[in-house]
């Protein structure tokens, strides 16, 4: 871009100039939550108000994925009374892509021995790959590879090879990597619908019920509203004790499992929630 003098400025100086003589071009046209837009429409942008009068243009196309992130943006946009133009209401849009021809042209003044596409979606990379064989590229000098492929490369060869660990890295205060599909899972259940705890204590000999059972809630209900369920609970929770058959009386997984089934099927029938009931049998 060539830019006469005096048309840059810095971004402090913008609020000494009218408004109307004052265009910012900006980042955030997905919707990032750290981007230019997003902190203007959420105001928590340092330099810049977005004012009743003022236009955005949103020279690009929502990215399949973004669209509520873009959309949270765009009605805080019209909150502060700016009027926003975008592809659904003007056939405005710019790509931040080279186009097919483009792309032709890198590949003849590169050259490349071997061809690996790597942005995009599977259509992109396999249309991608269609555009190198037109330019004369060997089918196997092109490798389609995914996350986790190893491409092996030599001199003269390039090819896949086995796979390696890859993907998301969760970072949980100073553990990096060491949670997993199944922690999370767990997290999952217990934000959704809470944790039941029943406590019992029981004798070691014979299995006889010594106290309890203790139900204990977090997330689930507020306890104090609701002491008619926690009866409800109580009894079901005895009555599963006391349906195991006596020749496993002492079995605790075997009477925790018939805690867990009875009290799950009946806290569904009676809220329609599913939370996570972990029962807990102390020996005496």
């Amino acid at each position: 871009m060539k830019i006469p003098d005096g048309v840059l400025m810095d971004l402090t100086q913008i609020k000494s100039l009218p408004k109307h003589k004052v265009c910012i071009i900006t980042t955030g046209s997905q919707g990032e939550t750290m981007s230019a837009l997003s902190r203007m429409a959420f105001s928590t942008h340092r330099q810049v108000d977005i004012q009743p009068g003022d236009k955005v243009i949103i020279s690009a196309s929502t990215i399949p994925g973004n669209e509520n992130a873009m959309g949270n943006v765009i009605n805080e946009l019209y909150r502060k009374g700016a009027e926003v133009v975008n592809e659904r209401t003007l056939p405005l849009h710019v790509s931040g892509h080279a186009c097919q021809e483009e792309l032709k042209i890198i590949h003849g003044l590169v050259k490349p021995k071997f061809f690996i596409p790597v942005h995009g979606e599977q259509r992109h990379l396999k249309i991608h790959a269609k555009l190198a064989r037109e330019m004369g590229m060997a089918p196997n000098h092109i490798i389609i590879s995914d996350i986790g492929r190893v491409i092996e490369l030599t001199p003269k060869t390039c090819k896949l090879g086995g796979t390696v660990t890859a993907g998301k890295v969760f970072v949980d205060g100073s553990g990096v990597g060491d949670v997993g599909s199944v922690v999370l899972r767990d997290r999952r259940h217990l934000a959704q619908d809470g944790m039941v705890v029943v406590v019992v204590s029981m004798s070691g000999e014979d299995g006889a019920l010594v106290s309890g059972p203790d139900i204990i809630t977090r997330g689930f209900v507020y306890v104090k509203e609701s002491e008619g369920l926690m009866d409800e609970l109580r009894q079901v929770a005895l009555d599963a004790i006391m349906d195991v058959d006596t020749r496993y009386a002492t079995d605790w997984s075997a009477i925790k499992q018939s805690i867990k089934g009875d009290l799950s099927n009946y806290l569904y029938k009676k809220t329609k929630r599913s939370p996570m009931i972990l029962p807990v049998i102390m020996e005496v």
